[in-house]
């Protein structure tokens, strides 16, 4: 009994030293404390990244023109999840080589790959920002959006758009606390983000107090206001703050070396995720156009309890990345596969309950985001089909930032377009639109896509090509 009861203390000791963010050298020791102590701030940094897309839906949702206002948010957020692509492929490239740097005990070199990535990823956003504010309406209409909605919707994509430099950066900087081990850092303003833009959403959507009634737009300066000021918080510790990384206004002096080293492994990265939400979008397109307003709205709502869980679940999977990259640079790729198989073994655990949650309790869960039955069933059918897939995402997605995190982004691609491209979308257009089932069709093509997806990434993992790649 006093066995148990230490080993239940340790863990907690270990938990509370990974909230605080110690710093710990994951080139040694044990293994499962070296996961545990990145997993815990990593899945509850991704855990508060996933309210974003929750919240706005859950406010607006209880708005007297719900259905509008539901699949407004839904449908931008369908084409914004592209800028995240870019925030995510250049924080996938952040983060393996900084971890390889790290790893390598080479902490200058870390901190100087970090700032060229500040440096191109914002020169990138103004772009994306200018483009999106422009077209906002277009891009609606080109998601088969109804007109009541690219009405009413088109100020908050515009807002939603013209916030793409903090979208990215968030997603940039957080990579290279990532790869520098810093999880609690990237988890701390995560938090602040989402905090601000939990307590400014009701305020600002409804009015009360001082704060005007804006409903819809509202609901979209809350988000970028959030976000705003957990960019904010970021640099404050990367410029000001002695931690793994820290920054000096020199350091964002080009250097095309580096810069072409950051390109080679985030252009394929951003790739990779762009054939993965370009597919999401053909998804919402087939759901808005065999379906209607409400099953695009229910569709939404789905997805976005589909997000909630799998960011956490992509918190352990960073995780992993961060181990391949820094224990590949320390010259131990044995110790690198063996946190990734551990790390594997714990998210289908996890995936497992949640496939559990869905599968039976997807009544439930959607009825907490609406009232109306229509919505509701939709909603309640995407859930529990889409949850049956949940273990293989699991799966695949340690496998797919292991490679990542060894810099071999390439591999993930390929097997990204066979996926997503080859097997989800042709088969969601056969369901949905050639056998008539309409939405169910759609809903069926993801976790079948997802499964494929898993046993490719596994099989490629265990090959081990990855352990000879340079960054």
């Amino acid at each position: 009994m006093s066995s148990h009861s230490n080993k239940i203390t340790s863990i907690f000791q270990l938990i509370k030293q990974s909230l605080k963010g110690e710093e710990h050298d994951y080139t040694k020791g044990n293994v499962k404390i070296a996961i545990l102590l990145l997993s815990v701030p990593m899945i509850l940094e991704l855990s508060l990244e996933s309210v974003f897309a929750v919240v706005d839906i859950y406010f607006v949702g209880h708005l007297p023109n719900a259905n509008v206002a539901v699949a407004t948010v839904g449908l931008t957020e369908a084409v914004i999840s592209l800028i995240y692509t870019l925030g995510i492929g250049l924080s996938t490239g952040a983060t393996a080589i900084v971890a390889r740097r790290v790893g390598e005990k080479e902490l200058v070199e870390a901190s100087k790959s970090g700032a060229q990535a500040i440096t191109i990823s914002f020169l990138i956003s103004l772009v994306v920002a200018f483009l999106g504010v422009y077209f906002a309406s277009d891009i609606l209409a080109l998601m088969g959006a109804q007109p009541e909605v690219i009405s009413e919707g088109t100020i908050f994509a515009q807002i939603i758009f013209a916030s793409s430099p903090v979208i990215i950066l968030l997603f940039l900087i957080n990579g290279i606390f990532r790869g520098a081990g810093d999880a609690a850092m990237a988890m701390r303003s995560l938090w602040i983000a989402s905090l601000i833009n939990i307590i400014l959403c009701p305020l600002l959507i409804y009015g009360y107090g001082p704060f005007p009634e804006l409903g819809l737009m509202g609901a979209a300066i809350a988000t970028a206001t959030g976000r705003t000021i957990g960019v904010v918080y970021q640099c404050y510790h990367l410029f000001a703050k002695s931690r793994t990384i820290k920054i000096y206004n020199h350091y964002f002096k080009p250097n095309f070396e580096m810069i072409k080293s950051l390109l080679s492994i985030s252009t394929p990265a951003m790739l990779q995720f762009f054939i993965q939400s370009g597919s999401w979008i053909v998804l919402t397109y087939l759901v808005s156009i065999t379906g209607s307003t409400d099953a695009s709205a229910g569709y939404q709502i789905a997805i976005r309890n589909l997000v909630f869980f799998i960011l956490p679940a992509w918190g352990l999977s960073n995780a992993a990345a961060t181990l391949v990259g820094q224990n590949l640079g320390a010259k131990q790729p044995d110790r690198a596969e063996q946190s990734v198989l551990l790390t594997t073994k714990y998210n289908v655990i996890f995936m497992s309950l949640v496939t559990v949650l869905f599968v039976f309790f997807s009544e439930f869960i959607i009825s907490l985001y609406t009232d109306n039955a229509v919505i509701a069933n939709y909603g309640s059918q995407a859930l529990r089909i889409m949850g049956f897939g949940f273990i293989f995402y699991g799966i695949g997605m340690v496998m797919i930032q292991s490679l990542n995190g060894a810099g071999d982004t390439k591999t993930p691609t390929w097997i990204n377009i066979f996926c997503f491209w080859i097997i989800q979308v042709p088969l969601a257009w056969l369901l949905a639109v050639y056998f008539q089932l309409g939405p169910i069709g759609a809903f069926i093509a993801i976790p079948t896509a997802e499964t494929v997806l898993a046993l490719l990434a596994f099989y490629f993992f265990k090959k081990g090509k990855w352990k000879t790649v340079e960054v």
